[in-house]
């Protein structure tokens, strides 16, 4: 199964690229990962929310195959621990799907055609974190799942 991180915008901060950087190199021991990095809108000073969405949105579905199995990182998705988690992502596994997308979007969230598209939500947390710590936290869980499923030691109950 190849996972996929699908965001707007590139990553500003170092400190966020490093901690990615070591989670990605760390994932490839365990399955095909990629975040692809959809270039943020210029000049959205007087674009509207909305309109804004819509865009980010069209540019969204505009990658994904009919065949992915889309889930949308967003604050009203299902909660899950990480136990849950790494249980979610084996059954994914063991059931064949071949392509599962997660989507960070923008900073207004998304449009109503993604959310049509998608197949889940899912929440990482009731908090709210800047979409760009999103990523890190994300890979991180990820990786977390995969030691779970392994049974590394990484976990700790």
């Amino acid at each position: 199964m190849k996972v996929t991180l699908l965001c707007i915008g590139k990553t500003e901060e170092d400190y966020l690229k490093k901690g990615i950087d070591i989670y990605n190199k760390r994932l490839k021991h365990y399955l095909r990962f990629s975040m692809e990095v959809i270039p943020a809108m210029k000049n959205t000073k007087n674009i509207s929310e909305d309109v804004q969405k819509e865009k980010e949105g069209e540019l969204i579905l505009a990658k994904l195959l009919p065949t992915d199995h889309v889930v949308l990182l967003d604050e009203n998705g299902a909660e899950f621990s990480s136990e849950e988690f790494s249980s979610q992502i084996e059954k994914k596994m063991v059931s064949g799907l071949r392509n599962l997308v997660f989507v960070i979007g923008g900073p207004y969230g998304f449009s109503d055609n993604v959310y049509q598209r998608s197949n889940e939500k899912a929440a990482l947390s009731q908090m709210t974190f800047s979409h760009q710590m999103v990523r890190l936290i994300f890979v991180e869980q990820l990786y977390r799942a995969m030691t779970i499923i392994k049974g590394e030691p990484y976990h700790h109950k």
